[in-house]
C-alpha cells in the first residue's frame, strides 16, 4: 500500500500549506501562531491566501471537537483507525463547507480532493465519498441532547474536550458554560498597550486613524487599544518608536493590581516574553528597578529586546529558577508579581492547538509546580510588601485553590480585595476579591490574579 508523502513546505497553495502546519503540530508541542507566521515569512503565499491559509489553521483547531463529532457520524469506521493525513484531510474538508461560506461547496469539495490526490492518493474516494455524504446529510446530523447529556453536548457544540466541559459545567451555569465555550472559539482581538511614557492613548488613537486603521480604547486597560482588523503588527505606526507593545486586556491589569510605586525594588518573577514587566516599568515611570528573572535565556533576550524597544533602562532581566534554594540570595523586594506558569486555559482562543494536548493530569502538575513558586516568592517579600500572584487559566485548582491553600500555610499574608482599589473595576472582582476577567463577560483573555499583603513577620 502507498504511504503519505511527507509534510512538504508549501507552493504557493493555502490549502497544502495548512494541511502542512496541522501535520507538524499534531503530536508536537509546536505553536500554531509560530508556524503561521514560517509559513508567511516564506512569501510562497500572495494576497487572500494568506488568509485563507490562517484562517483554515486556526478554524481547525478551534472547531477540531465539532468537525470530530460530525465525521463520527459520516465515516463507518472509528476516526481513531484512520490514518492521520486522512483525517486532517477530512477536518480541513468539513471546516471549508461547514464554516466558510466565501468558498463555494463544490470548490471546497475539488480542492479537498486534488490535495488528497498529492499526498494520499488512494484516499481520494473516501475523501471525496465523505464530504459529499455531509452535502446530502448535513440537515439531519445531530448533536447530544443538551438536557440529558450536557456534557457531551457541549463539547460536540463548541468544541472542547469532555473533560473541559464537564469542569467548566461544574464551576457555571449550562447557559454561561457555553456562552464561555463559545468566546472560546472566536477569533481573538489584537489588543495594545500604549507606552505612555512616549506618548499618550489619544494620540496614538489619531495617529491610526490617520492611517485609516480602525481602532478604540479598551473598556478597562487605561493603555488599551483594540485594534478592529487584521493588521502586520511590525508595520503599525509607532512600532519601531517603542509606541505600544502587544498585550491582551486582562494581562495589562495585572501591573495595575500590582501598583508599583516610583523608586521601588520590584521582582517579576516568571517574566517572559515581557509584557508585564514593561508595564511595570512604565507605572513606575521607568525609575526604580524591576528584577526579571525566567528559566530560559532566549526568553530574556526577549525581554531585553522589548525593554529596548520601548526605551525602557529600568529592567534587569535574568536567567533564574526561581525554585532553586540560592534563587536572588539575600534579595528583599517591595512588591512582586508573580505570572505563574499555567494551563493556559484561559487564552485557548488564542492558542486553540492547547485544548488538545491538555490534560487534567497536566492541570495538576502546573499546580504543585505553582504551590512551590508562590511559597518562592512570599520568601522574596519585605514585610508590608505585596504580592500579586496571577495566571492565565479557568481552573479553580490553579487559582483559588493555590491561593487557599498558601493562606493556609502563610498566616502572615491576607488577601486584599481589589475593587477597593479599582472600583472603576468591580465587575472584574468576585466576592472574595480576586480578579476574574472572562472572555464571554469582559471580552479579555481568561485571567485570574489575587493581591495579598504580608502583614507581619513570617513565623519563626
Amino acid at each position: 500500500m502507498s504511504k503519505p508523502k511527507p509534510a512538504t513546505p508549501a507552493t504557493g497553495s493555502p490549502r497544502q500549506a495548512a494541511y502542512t502546519t496541522l501535520q507538524r503540530l499534531s503530536g508536537s508541542d509546536l505553536h500554531a501562531d509560530d508556524l503561521i507566521d514560517q509559513e508567511l515569512s516564506r512569501n510562497q503565499l500572495q494576497g487572500p491566501d494568506r488568509g485563507l491559509f490562517a484562517e483554515l489553521v486556526f478554524g481547525v483547531l478551534r472547531r477540531q471537537g465539532t468537525l470530530d463529532h460530525y465525521l463520527k457520524q459520516l465515516v463507518q469506521q472509528p476516526l481513531e483507525r484512520l490514518e492521520l493525513p486522512v483525517l486532517l484531510l477530512l477536518r480541513l474538508g468539513l471546516y471549508q463547507l461547514r464554516y466558510l461560506d466565501r468558498v463555494p461547496s463544490h470548490a471546497a469539495v475539488h480542492a479537498t480532493v486534488e490535495l488528497t490526490n498529492e499526498i494520499l492518493p488512494r484516499a481520494k474516494g473516501l475523501i471525496n465519498g465523505v464530504l459529499r455524504s455531509y452535502l446530502r446529510r448535513q440537515e439531519s446530523l445531530t448533536l447530544p441532547d443538551p438536557a440529558r447529556q450536557p456534557a457531551a453536548w457541549l463539547a460536540a457544540a463548541y468544541s472542547l474536550p469532555g473533560w473541559l466541559a464537564e469542569q467548566w459545567l461544574q464551576q457555571f451555569s449550562q447557559n454561561e458554560a457555553a456562552g464561555l465555550a463559545a468566546a472560546s472559539t472566536e477569533i481573538p482581538p489584537l489588543t495594545l498597550r500604549v507606552n505612555t511614557l512616549r506618548i499618550s492613548r489619544s494620540a496614538l488613537l489619531e495617529r491610526f486613524h490617520a492611517a485609516e486603521l480602525a481602532a478604540e480604547p479598551c473598556r478597562f486597560a487605561p493603555e488599551g487599544i483594540q485594534l478592529l482588523q487584521r493588521c502586520q503588527i511590525t508595520g503599525l505606526p509607532g512600532f519601531d518608536e517603542g509606541l505600544f507593545m502587544v498585550q491582551d486586556e486582562a494581562s495589562q491589569l495585572v501591573a495595575h493590581l500590582l501598583a508599583p510605586q516610583t523608586g521601588e525594588q520590584i521582582l517579576d518573577m516568571c517574566a517572559a516574553p515581557g509584557g508585564k514587566a514593561t508595564h511595570l516599568a512604565q507605572l513606575m515611570n521607568d525609575r526604580g528597578c524591576i528584577t526579571a528573572t525566567d528559566l530560559n535565556a532566549r526568553r530574556i533576550r526577549r525581554i531585553c529586546e522589548s525593554a529596548q524597544r520601548l526605551g525602557l533602562t529600568s529592567i534587569q532581566a535574568v536567567a533564574a529558577d526561581a525554585l532553586t534554594s540560592d534563587y536572588l540570595e539575600g534579595l528583599q523586594f517591595d512588591r512582586i508579581l508573580l505570572d505563574a506558569p499555567c494551563s493556559g486555559l484561559g487564552v485557548i482562543r488564542r492558542n486553540p492547538e492547547a485544548k488538545w494536548r491538555l490534560t487534567p493530569a497536566e492541570i495538576s502538575r502546573c499546580a504543585a509546580r505553582q504551590h512551590l513558586l508562590i511559597d518562592a516568592a512570599a520568601a522574596r517579600l519585605k514585610p508590608a510588601g505585596v504580592l500579586v500572584y496571577a495566571t492565565c487559566s479557568t481552573a479553580m485548582e490553579e487559582d483559588e485553590t493555590v491561593i487557599k491553600d498558601f493562606l493556609s500555610r502563610h498566616p502572615e499574608f491576607v488577601v486584599e480585595n481589589g475593587a477597593q482599589f479599582f472600583p472603576a473595576w468591580t465587575d472584574l472582582f468576585d466576592c472574595s476579591g480576586y480578579l476574574r476577567a472572562w472572555p464571554h463577560r469582559h471580552g479579555t483573555d481568561g485571567f485570574f490574579a489575587a493581591r495579598l499583603r504580608r502583614v507581619m513577620q513570617s513565623p519563626s
